[in-house]
């Protein structure tokens, strides 16, 4: 039994999620799950997968599989309305959070690399919207040394017409002055830049930005 592993609860959603008919299966789907969630929360290479899983091959065929066909998204974006609606907040957003950070890694992966000369780190940008509670809306990654106010567009843009009700979004200064007009022509939001208005050094969360932080 390991932390990662399905409980019985979050299994039964997944399959309910998913529309899994229950067959005699070679290998149990619920398994899979489990050897695919302990890859992720431990960041163990496939070949490690304990062998207590089922055949690691298994995990590395379904993981680019569901990630291709929707399945893990459709799962997470079922999640999150489940949470707004315990919060009791409508189903779609009309507010949104905008935020970056760089992570260094090496030249293993497809994704572009690139410096951000700012932060001196060379890797990639993970770059995500959440809603007011923090929840997550839509992520991309693309290389450290693409500009905020530029990617941001691009991220913006990536949900589609899935965010009708959006209105605003808040941010942070890297993204003003293009960013906020192209937003506004293009989608029809407001953004919301929000600065900081003291000299200190160090980490200080930014009113309601600091929810995406």
């Amino acid at each position: 039994m390991y932390q990662a592993n399905l409980t019985e609860t979050q299994r039964q959603y997944i399959k309910k999620a998913l529309h899994i008919q229950e067959r005699k299966r070679k290998y149990d789907l619920r398994e899979v799950w489990n050897g695919i969630f302990y890859l992720v929360k431990t960041g163990s290479q496939c070949r490690m997968l304990p062998s207590d899983f089922p055949k690691r091959q298994l995990a590395y065929y379904y993981f680019p599989r569901w990630k291709e066909d929707g399945t893990f998204e459709e799962i997470h974006e079922n999640l999150r309305d489940k949470c707004r609606e315990r919060q009791k907040k409508r189903r779609l957003p009309s507010v949104g959070l905008i935020d970056s950070q760089n992570v260094k890694t090496t030249r293993v992966g497809g994704e572009s690399r690139g410096v951000d000369g700012g932060k001196k780190i060379k890797g990639r940008k993970r770059h995500i919207i959440t809603d007011i509670h923090g929840l997550l809306l839509t992520v991309e990654i693309h290389a450290a040394n693409e500009n905020d106010g530029k990617a941001g567009f691009r991220v913006i843009k990536s949900p589609g017409g899935r965010f009708e009700r959006m209105k605003k979004i808040y941010a942070d200064g890297g993204y003003r002055d293009e960013l906020e007009e192209n937003v506004k022509n293009d989608f029809g939001w407001n953004m919301e830049i929000t600065l900081r208005l003291d000299k200190s050094t160090g980490f200080k969360p930014l009113t309601k930005h600091w929810i995406v932080e």
